[in-house]
């Protein structure tokens, strides 16, 4: 099994609370039919979600996002992605915590819903 397949296992049992929040809305089809995926391989990235069908990444960045190291290293991946064809989403961690009625609402005008 390759490191990355591990790496997202290990994310995918290790999530933090404000996945498992998001992810209440996300699974099962529960976002107006859509499907998602969470930590989903995008060689050579893993994605916090995905719904491939519209080609759509949501991102949750927490405080750690916020050095200007992983400022510049999540601007670079954001380009690659774009680069594929995906539509990169980022919620900090407190508009997950505080806002999640705006984060769907959001959501909902992204999807077009």
């Amino acid at each position: 099994m390759n490191n990355l397949k591990q790496k997202a296992q290990k994310l995918r049992k290790n999530t933090t609370p404000q996945e498992r929040k998001l992810w209440t809305i996300l699974r099962n089809r529960q976002f107006y039919g859509h499907y998602f995926r969470r930590q989903f391989i995008i060689e050579p990235y893993i994605v916090d979600f995905v719904c491939r069908e519209q080609k759509i990444i949501i991102e949750l960045d927490g405080s750690q996002h916020l050095q200007p190291s992983d400022i510049e290293y999540d601007k670079k991946r954001t380009i690659y992605l774009n680069s594929l064809g995906y539509t990169v989403i980022r919620f900090k961690n407190n508009e997950i915590d505080n806002n999640i009625e705006g984060v769907y609402d959001y959501l909902k005008t992204v999807f077009r819903i």
